[in-house]
């Protein structure tokens, strides 16, 4: 959380292990301005924010248009199912390495390059995707992507940059909420296009147009007239590790004493040659080091978890349904868009869910997790359809909130300081997952059809002990370092 010369530094709650921020005044995002005295520059941290939540929208637009037909298309071009299995796994593996490396660059370089590199390589890599006429080319499109696809981690770090720590959940639930309404409108955009003659070839190209225009909106924002921290000021991340553990003052006055010397005349001095970005994106990472090992593994832990019991339950969910109630494609495609729907909803129920929590994001991932595991437990016991789809519609509600409320953790014990690095960890995580999950989905289907979301509700439950018996805190000294926001 960004806080102005003179505000208090974030405490430790002795009570609860977590940092919270202490009692004063709400701000606008990004402004400094108290509520009930908006200015001009809370009017235009709000446009701005307005448009991170259009680059969101856009972005799992463009995606979701072509990602339901990857599967039928490369099976088009000659591919066996286990080469169709092999080339769509590179994606996640490719995610696995590239999030965090990344997500460090952007805390280096700043947001706005690092999110106009990543739109446009995208945007290279599906434009690649619809010129594929062989396996080999396909594959070769899915590079780009692979390693660049990380638009949303970029935009959650920057929307982190903007807001303060009491504001920061819901402002990355409403981004997700936009992002999700992206991700329910393109399938059906994508589904009518790959109908026509050339269907998948110019739903790709339509899909790398949107980037494009992604990337134009990135170009076009009002930069200059938002307050941003962390990369955005003239202070880069991975150039000043001892920093870390100073307080906005502090690192004002040491950041003033690293400063270029003039010369008598008024000549700049040189003070040796500037580190490469890489270099500081490899010492920002052995930095974080011992706050990923002291604070950070709960989170990370629960992270991964969390979404392994999730991608469980939907491994196998229409193939469930069918084989345990007998319900057609058809029906389950309805039941999963009404549960999107209602998980769209839950970005704007996450306001006054905090505040009945007292903006304790930690508290509520774990009743949020306890509800998604008791919900796998019932959908894997259900001997009804009408508990299937109440237990479905539930779920959807559920992980929505939980997916918000671990990002705001890691971003709370972990520091704004070094959001994308941090974010992009939390992808590494959950990539991690998606090689795992389709392995366990496997081997439980072998026992039984409830066998996925099962595993899924013995998962979660692990998490909830784990979340009750090791809360995370700021890891002491070491998470001070990032925590002086």
């Amino acid at each position: 959380m960004r806080m102005e010369p003179g505000d208090q530094t974030c405490s430790m709650a002795p009570d609860r292990g977590l940092v919270s921020a202490t009692q004063r005044p709400r701000r606008e995002p990004g402004t400094g301005t108290q509520e009930g005295a908006p200015g001009p520059g809370a009017v235009r941290a709000r446009r701005f924010l307005l448009c991170l939540y259009l680059v969101g929208f856009l972005d799992l637009f463009g995606v979701s248009m072509v990602v339901p037909l990857l599967s039928v298309h490369v099976k088009s071009l000659g591919a066996s199912p286990t080469v169709a299995g092999i080339v769509g796994s590179s994606y996640g593996i490719l995610q696995l390495f590239s999030s965090t490396l990344v997500g460090c660059w952007s805390d280096v370089v700043g947001r706005r390059s690092s999110l106009l590199v990543c739109i446009l390589f995208s945007a290279l890599g599906y434009l690649l995707l619809g010129a594929s006429t062989n396996v080999f080319l396909f594959t070769l499109a899915r590079v780009p992507a692979g390693i660049f696809k990380h638009t949303l981690s970029i935009s959650r770090a920057l929307l982190a940059d903007l807001v303060t720590e009491e504001e920061r959940p819901v402002v990355l639930g409403q981004f997700n909420t936009a992002s999700s309404m992206g991700f329910i409108l393109g399938p059906v955009v994508g589904g009518y296009l790959a109908e026509l003659d050339g269907g998948f070839y110019l739903t790709a190209f339509v899909c790398s147009s949107v980037f494009i225009l992604n990337a134009g909106l990135v170009w076009l924002f009002p930069w200059s007239e938002v307050k941003l921290s962390g990369p955005q000021d003239d202070l880069p991340r991975g150039r000043n590790q001892a920093l870390w553990g100073k307080t906005d003052s502090a690192v004002q006055r040491a950041a003033s004493a690293q400063a270029t010397p003039a010369s008598p005349q008024g000549t700049p001095v040189s003070k040796g040659p500037a580190r490469l970005p890489w270099a500081e994106v490899l010492a920002t990472l052995w930095g974080l080091r011992s706050l990923v090992l002291s604070a950070l593994w709960v989170v990370f832990v629960v992270r991964l978890l969390m979404a392994v019991a999730v991608m469980l339950y939907y491994s196998n969910f229409v193939l469930a349904l069918e084989e345990r109630f007998g319900m057609g494609p058809r029906a389950a495609g309805y039941l999963t868009s009404c549960s999107s729907a209602l998980g769209v909803l839950a970005g704007f129920a996450l306001g006054p869910l905090l505040r009945l929590y007292g903006h304790q994001s930690y508290l509520l991932l774990l009743h949020s997790s306890v509800l998604t595991s008791t919900l796998l437990l019932l959908f894997a016991s259900a001997r009804s359809l009408d508990v299937a789809v109440v237990c479905s519609v539930l779920l959807s509600f559920s992980t929505a909130i939980g997916r918000t409320c671990i990002t705001d953790l890691q971003l709370t014990v972990g520091g704004v300081r070094a959001g994308g690095s941090l974010l992009g960890m939390g992808q590494s995580v959950t990539a991690v997952g998606r090689v795992l999950a389709p392995i366990l989905s496997g081997v439980a289907q072998e026992v039984s059809p409830c066998g996925p979301p099962g595993l899924g509700a013995a998962l979660g439950f692990v998490a909830v002990v784990i979340m009750s018996r090791n809360r995370p805190h700021s890891g002491g000294q070491g998470g001070e370092e990032l925590k002086s926001e």
